[in-house]
């Protein structure tokens, strides 16, 4: 997918929004937010348009500040692997801050998105200035890896019909039972390593037995919580 000009907008307001959003930056103080902020640049993008591919050097942190983005990989045969999916206040390319290095993945635009972005070099210093910022980019690494490691285990040792078991079980809202989807069965198919079809029918055998019932593309409402749990 071809990659549009994208234009370019340097507002105050959009940078103390953006850095202010995210959990590396927002327990800083007002005057250590605005000092992070002043190098900020902000980029838009539309909806499929790619921020960056596989290959590309990777020099930047990218913040989401409005919409989402996708991030994905593919196969030698061509097919995407999707990693994980960026909203609002979440961040990538944060290898980038401790190596000089190349993109793995792709990032794509799931919708009208502000990114804003900060360069490696300017970086490093808040993390020399700043100690707490490292701590909270550890944790988010932390984090990041333990759901790395839990997708690959069940990659290599559970069923189709478990893993979408446990994404749901993880995603569910206890209070109303029900579970809003955060991508389309498309996205959803590539994230748990099957089919979109395989997806459906899958939901579908659910429905049928009783334990979900769907409303719409994206909502489930979960009927049987320990029979879901079985699966």
């Amino acid at each position: 997918m071809e990659q549009h000009h994208h234009t370019q907008c340097h507002t105050h307001d959009h940078h103390k929004q953006c850095i202010s959003l995210v959990p590396i930056f927002n327990h800083l103080e007002a005057e250590q937010m605005d000092e992070v902020m002043y190098t900020a640049h902000s980029s838009s993008y539309k909806r499929g348009e790619i921020i960056y591919k596989a290959g590309e050097e990777s020099d930047s942190l990218y913040i989401v500040s409005k919409g989402k983005i996708k991030i994905y990989r593919l196969s030698e045969s061509g097919k995407e692997q999707l990693m994980r999916i960026l909203n609002p206040g979440d961040f990538t390319g944060e290898l980038a801050l401790f190596n000089e290095g190349i993109h793995e993945s792709y990032a794509e635009a799931m919708a009208d998105t502000q990114v804003c972005m900060i360069k490696r070099s300017d970086l490093q210093e808040f993390l020399l200035k700043y100690p707490s910022i490292s701590l909270r980019i550890l944790a988010e690494f932390s984090s990041r890896l333990e759901q790395s490691e839990k997708q690959t285990t069940r990659f290599a040792t559970e069923k189709v019909e478990t893993r979408i078991a446990l994404f749901l079980s993880e995603l569910l809202e206890e209070a109303t039972m029900e579970v809003t989807l955060p991508m389309s069965k498309k996205d959803l198919a590539s994230y748990l390593g099957t089919t979109p079809e395989t997806i459906s029918r899958k939901l579908a055998e659910l429905e049928d037995a009783g334990i979900i019932k769907q409303n719409g593309q994206r909502k489930i409402k979960i009927i049987d919580l320990d029979g879901l749990l079985l699966i």
